[in-house]
C-alpha cells in the first residue's frame, strides 16, 4: 500500500529544535518554519537583525515538505495573462523576480556547499491540444527578458502539439537544502502563535515581543486587517512517485485541464495533477486518475509513493508579498504562492528582508499586498465571495436526519447528531469518529475528502483529520 501524504523529501530527518518556554524580546519574529520563513530569517540574521522563527509543528512539515520542488519562472500561461491584466511593466517585474530567485538559490547553494541534488534544467509548458497559446506565451516571455522559445519536439514519450521551453530553470531536494541553511538560526518548534497584538505575539509557550513580525504561515491567520480570506482560496493537488523506464531530462508542466506535470527525483518519476478547490472532492480518486493517465501516456511503471499539497490562489495570479496592511507597518506577509512556492519563497525572503532593512528590490512592486485592481480582480472576487457564502449557508440549511448506520465503513459524511450537524467518519472496523461540521475559522460547513480521510473547508481551505486535529490553516484550532 503506497504511503499517502508522506513525500519523498520527508524520508530524511531534519534537526529538532526546542519549544518556546519563556517570554522573549527580539528585533524580528518570523511566524512559520517553511521555506519562506527560514529563508527570510536567514537573510535577516546575515544582516545583523536578531530574528527568531516560531513554528507550530516541525520545520518544513507543511507545504515545503509536500512540494514537487521545481524552481522555475515558467508558471503556465502566465506572462500573456499578466501583460493583459497588469501591464507590461508589472509582468516584467514578475519575470525578473522569478529569474532572480533561481539564480539566488544557485548562489546560496554554492556559497554554503549544500548537497541538495540541485540541477539546472529546461522547463517545458506543453499541450496535447492547441499550440497557439504556447506560441504567444513564448513570444511574450522572451520580450520580458526570459530565455524562452516555442518548440515542436519535447522529451516526452507521447505526442504533443508543442511546448514553451524556458532555459536555465532548476529543481532540487528542498529538505536537504533546508538542512544546509539552519546553522545559526534561532528556531522554536511546536510553538503555535495564538494571537498577534501590536508588537506582542502570544504563543503556546510564552510571549514574544518584536519590532518586526513576518507572517509566513502559508495562509495568514489574522483576518482583519488585510482581508486575505476574501482575496484567496486554496487548492489541492496530488503527486505519485513511480519507478519508471522513462525519466525526464527536464521539468514539464501541462497547459491542458487534465494534463500532468513531470520531474525526476532520486531516480524516480514524479507525476502530479488532479487539482481541485479544497473542500470540493466528494468523489475522490484523484490519485487513481493520475495513475490511469500515466498508464495511457507512459511506458510501464510501478507506484512507490504518493502525497498531496495545498496552494493559496490569489485573485490576480500574483503572490501577496510585502507589508501586511497599511495600518500595521511592522507586519509583513508572504502568501498566495499559487503552485510555485519555491521561487516565491526566495522572492519573499528578498522583499521582506529588504523592507525591514530599507532596501527593497526594483521588482517588488508587482507583489505588493496593498494592490487591488478592481477591474482585473472583480470576477475573481465575486467568485470567492459567492463560494464563502455557499459554505456558510450550507451549514445553516436543515438536512434530512440520517442514522449513523447509513455511513458505510471507511466513509465519512455530514449527519444530524444530537440536535447538531456533525461530521461522522466510520472506520473500516466500524468505529465512529464524530466531530463538529463547522470550521472554527469563520464557521463554514466542512466537506469530507475521501482521498485523504479529512474534513476540508470549501471557503478558505482549513483542513482537519477525521479525529478533528488541525492539518492546514487558516484555522488555528482543531474541531
Amino acid at each position: 500500500m503506497p504511503l499517502q501524504n508522506t513525500s519523498l523529501w520527508q524520508k530524511i530527518s531534519l534537526p529538532e529544535f526546542p519549544a518556546l518556554e519563556k517570554d522573549l524580546r527580539t528585533e524580528a519574529a518570523v511566524i512559520g518554519g517553511g521555506m519562506a520563513g527560514l529563508l527570510t530569517a536567514l537573510r535577516l540574521r546575515k544582516s545583523g537583525i536578531k530574528t527568531v522563527v516560531l513554528e507550530a509543528s516541525r520545520i518544513a512539515s507543511g507545504q515545503t515538505g509536500r512540494t514537487t520542488a521545481k524552481i522555475t519562472s515558467q508558471h503556465g500561461i502566465k506572462y500573456t495573462t499578466l501583460v493583459k491584466n497588469l501591464g507590461r511593466e508589472k509582468a516584467g517585474q514578475y519575470a525578473a523576480a522569478n529569474e532572480f530567485a533561481i539564480n539566488e538559490y544557485a548562489a546560496l547553494i554554492e556559497e554554503k556547499s549544500i548537497g541538495c541534488d540541485f540541477r539546472r534544467l529546461p522547463a517545458y509548458l506543453y499541450s496535447r491540444v492547441s499550440p497557439d497559446p504556447l506560441e504567444e506565451e513564448a513570444e511574450t516571455a522572451a520580450k520580458l527578458g526570459i530565455g524562452s522559445r516555442f518548440v515542436r519536439a519535447t522529451g516526452l514519450p507521447f505526442h504533443t502539439s508543442g511546448a514553451v521551453r524556458f532555459e536555465n530553470q532548476a529543481q532540487f531536494h528542498p529538505l536537504k537544502f533546508i538542512s544546509g541553511i539552519l546553522d545559526g538560526l534561532e528556531i522554536y518548534e511546536n510553538t503555535r502563535v495564538l494571537e498577534a497584538d501590536g508588537s506582542r505575539l502570544s504563543t503556546s509557550g510564552g510571549t514574544v515581543t518584536a519590532e518586526h513580525i513576518v507572517f509566513a504561515t502559508h495562509f495568514p491567520f489574522i483576518n482583519v486587517p488585510g482581508w486575505y480570506f476574501m482575496r484567496m482560496h486554496q487548492e489541492r493537488s496530488y503527486v505519485v512517485a513511480l519507478e519508471s523506464s522513462w525519466l525526464p531530462d527536464g521539468i514539464y508542466y501541462s497547459d491542458d485541464s487534465d494534463g500532468l506535470s513531470f520531474r525526476e527525483a532520486n531516480g524516480l518519476l514524479l507525476a502530479g495533477g488532479g487539482n481541485h478547490r479544497t473542500g470540493e472532492n466528494s468523489a475522490g480518486k484523484r490519485w487513481d486518475e493520475i495513475l490511469q493517465k500515466c498508464g495511457e501516456l507512459l511506458p510501464p511503471h510501478t507506484e512507490v509513493m504518493r502525497w498531496s499539497a495545498q496552494d493559496c490562489m490569489t485573485l490576480d495570479g500574483v503572490p501577496y508579498i510585502g507589508r501586511f496592511a497599511p495600518s500595521t507597518e511592522n507586519y509583513y506577509v508572504a502568501t498566495g504562492f499559487e503552485k510555485w512556492g519555491m521561487a516565491s519563497s526566495m522572492i519573499s525572503a528578498v522583499i521582506i528582508s529588504g523592507l525591514i532593512l530599507g532596501r527593497s528590490p526594483e521588482w517588488a512592486g508587482v507583489f505588493s499586498p496593498e494592490r487591488f485592481d478592481l477591474s482585473a480582480s472583480a470576477a475573481a472576487l465575486a467568485t470567492e465571495t459567492a463560494q464563502s457564502v455557499r459554505g456558510l449557508v450550507r451549514g445553516m440549511l436543515a438536512v434530512p436526519k440520517e442514522r449513523l448506520e447509513k455511513i458505510a465503513p471507511g466513509r465519512g459524511g455530514i449527519v444530524e447528531y444530537d440536535g447538531e450537524k456533525a461530521g461522522v467518519y466510520r472506520s473500516p472496523d466500524g468505529e465512529y469518529h464524530i466531530v463538529s461540521a463547522k470550521c472554527p475559522h469563520l464557521g463554514c460547513q466542512l466537506e469530507w475528502n475521501p482521498d485523504e480521510k479529512s474534513w476540508d473547508c470549501p471557503c478558505h481551505g482549513s483542513r482537519f483529520d477525521f479525529e478533528g486535529n488541525l492539518l492546514d490553516n487558516p484555522a488555528q484550532e482543531g474541531l
